[in-house]
């Protein structure tokens, strides 16, 4: 595929993405939002990490997307053409079978709050783990606001090496505000970023790629336990509190089954500070064994207590996920509420 084609999917991919951030723009906190946009704009001038925003230009440029989300709000998904034959924008099989072969991949799927994903970047390898595909994707052509670093669709796995390394430079931007001494902080000090932000950007990213995998590896581990249930149940739950709770229960019984017990075994710190500074709000608060058990390690330096919670929290988070879809099952309408119930009663 010649550049010129790569240009015009990219543009169709974009404009997809385009629709997506002007319907979900606002599910984030203002907080978030600037310094999202921020970040964007940077990917989308291509511009270094260690680069100085020009506040004019940001705002300048903040305006016009403001502007052309608000002419998209209601517009429709657009089909991907690729040579000229039209495929569903979530088909992304049928779209990479045509791609591939060019070194391209893209992806299309739901995130949370049903927000749509969509991507298109330059295929750095496509592995092959026992019942599913891992793809690497390298330079990317087109993305959304959120650019999540993995995805996981059916027996495919994409891992986004261009946006996992600029969601490190985020994390790391946002902790040295204050730079408290905390998990990130641990993490980061691992790494020489003081005096060789690139260096040290690639080195967590070659280590943080094999975390998201084994992440990504739980999440298809986990649906193999819980089923088509668990997917119809979160389509009703959908912006609902009980939506950000089942997910992290999710989230938790993948890391159970597949990512604490890996880094553990490697016994590298770096990864696992990370693990542990990235836990979001609700999967700090419904697990706190799990930051007990850190802190054990951090101070004693023994990772019995990481080993033994995860080992607990497997058959305890898929208890809970599985009573969670039986509550749905039972009683669609009144699920959500129910759900928030057992989950505030089903701490670990």
């Amino acid at each position: 595929m010649n550049d010129q084609k790569i240009r015009d999917l990219a543009q169709a991919v974009q404009h997809n993405c385009h629709i997506s951030d002007a319907r979900h723009g606002t599910d984030y906190s203002l907080c978030v939002y600037l310094m999202k946009m921020r970040e964007y704009y940077r990917w989308e001038m291509g511009l270094p990490y260690g680069a100085v925003l020009q506040k004019d230009a940001v705002g300048d440029w903040l305006q016009a997307r403001e502007r052309l989300w608000e002419a998209l709000e209601d517009a429709e998904l657009a089909p991907i053409e690729v040579d000229g034959e039209p495929f569903d924008p979530f088909d992304a099989e049928a779209i990479n079978q045509r791609l591939e072969p060019e070194g391209l991949i893209y992806s299309g799927g739901l995130g949370s709050r049903s927000k749509p994903h969509f991507f298109l970047g330059r295929l750095e390898q496509h592995q092959r783990h026992g019942a599913y595909s891992v793809f690497v994707v390298a330079h990317e052509y087109a993305r959304d606001l959120t650019a999540p670093p993995a995805m996981t669709l059916g027996d495919q796995i994409f891992l986004r090496r261009e946006s996992l390394r600029r969601m490190l430079w985020e994390k790391l931007e946002s902790w040295r505000w204050a730079r408290p001494d905390n998990a990130l902080g641990r993490a980061f000090a691992c790494y020489d970023f003081e005096t060789d932000l690139d260096r040290a950007l690639d080195a967590m990213t070659e280590r943080e790629i094999a975390a998201v995998l084994l992440h990504e590896q739980g999440e298809h581990a986990a649906e193999l336990r819980l089923g088509e249930g668990w997917e119809r149940m979160l389509i009703d739950l959908v912006q609902t509190p009980a939506e950000i709770m089942a997910r992290a229960v999710r989230d938790h019984l993948a890391d159970c089954l597949s990512t604490l017990p890996a880094l553990l075994d490697a016994g590298d710190p770096a990864p696992l500070h990370f693990y542990m500074g990235n836990l979001t709000h609700m999967r700090k608060e419904i697990f706190p064994g799990l930051e007990r058990a850190y802190g054990d390690w951090v101070t004693r330096g023994d990772p019995g207590a990481l080993a033994e919670v995860a080992a607990n929290g497997r058959t305890h988070w898929e208890r809970v996920a599985l009573a969670m879809i039986d509550r749905h099952r039972a009683d669609p309408a009144a699920a959500a509420g129910q759900i928030q119930r057992l989950v505030a009663e089903s701490y670990l």
